[in-house]
């Protein structure tokens, strides 16, 4: 795959380049249904094996979503089941899109920097690494505009997150907290020095270092991770069983053994487009 073939994903506010072999970075100027579609194209391309979701904007990742599309909501005068059922579709929508994160087959690490407010929540939380720099500033902000945050952070923030009591706590005051409080409840893994380019730069290092793993390892790692967040773990051991089943006959198992007794480092063949 060609930088070329990465930036034909490129939109009006999200641009895709290959900064490291197999590294895909998504950079975000603002946030919509491109973003869904983006990352099931992602998903498609069989030379990634890892992703980072960044911010091309310099003041923060994210302030969330436009206050004045909430005022649209209310919509045309219809009797209240039926425009229910507008919203119901609407809202749904934008949960698939952001859920295209998680749907990705390839790890996603999250950069965030500055501001970083409401959705940008809702699409960390949909993420598998997410590192911090020193600067950024969080809120799930849904409550101080009069709604439940709908989009996915009540749904995996208290599934990532150490500490429930102070989840509830910045769920229901909306205030802000620091990429340092982040950390400590385990929101973020990494709080790196600086701003923008420093957190960026961290979280690339950190998806080279995973593109350079079995791609069929990683992906299967990912699938059956996200398998145990939602279910029990004898449902986990015995779905683990299935899928390995399969994956175990991977070619990749023996390029590792042979790396290993050539002092080499491991040559894995790309993954195959989906059928």
């Amino acid at each position: 795959m060609s930088e070329s073939t990465l930036s034909t994903l490129s939109s009006q506010h999200i641009n895709v380049s290959e900064p490291i072999s197999g590294v895909a970075l998504v950079e975000l100027s603002r946030l919509w249904t491109d973003f869904g579609r983006t990352f099931d194209s992602i998903a498609r391309e069989p030379s990634v094996r890892a992703v980072v979701l960044a911010s091309a904007l310099p003041k923060g990742f994210s302030a969330g979503i436009d206050l004045n599309s909430l005022g649209t909501l209310d919509g045309p005068a219809v009797e209240p089941a039926r425009r229910a059922l507008q919203l119901r579709e609407h809202i749904r929508a934008f949960q698939h899109s952001i859920a295209a994160v998680e749907r990705c087959p390839y790890p996603v690490v999250a950069a965030a920097h500055g501001i970083a407010l409401g959705l940008s929540i809702d699409i960390m939380s949909a993420c598998d690494v997410r590192y911090a720099a020193s600067d950024a500033v969080f809120a799930i902000k849904e409550a101080d505009v009069g709604l439940a945050a709908d989009i996915g952070t009540l749904a995996r923030l208290p599934k990532i997150a150490g500490n429930q009591s102070l989840v509830h706590e910045l769920a229901y005051t909306a205030r802000n907290f620091t990429a340092a409080e982040a950390e400590r409840m385990g929101f973020v893994s990494r709080v790196v020095p600086g701003g923008r380019d420093d957190v960026v730069r961290a979280a690339l290092a950190l998806a080279g270092v995973i593109a350079q793993k079995s791609p069929v390892a990683v992906l299967g790692t990912k699938h059956l991770l996200v398998h145990a967040r939602d279910h029990s773990v004898q449902e986990n051991l015995d779905y683990t069983v299935t899928w390995n089943s399969a994956m175990l006959q991977t070619a990749d198992m023996k390029e590792s053994l042979r790396a290993v007794k050539a002092k080499e480092k491991p040559q894995y063949a790309k993954l195959l487009p989906k059928l």
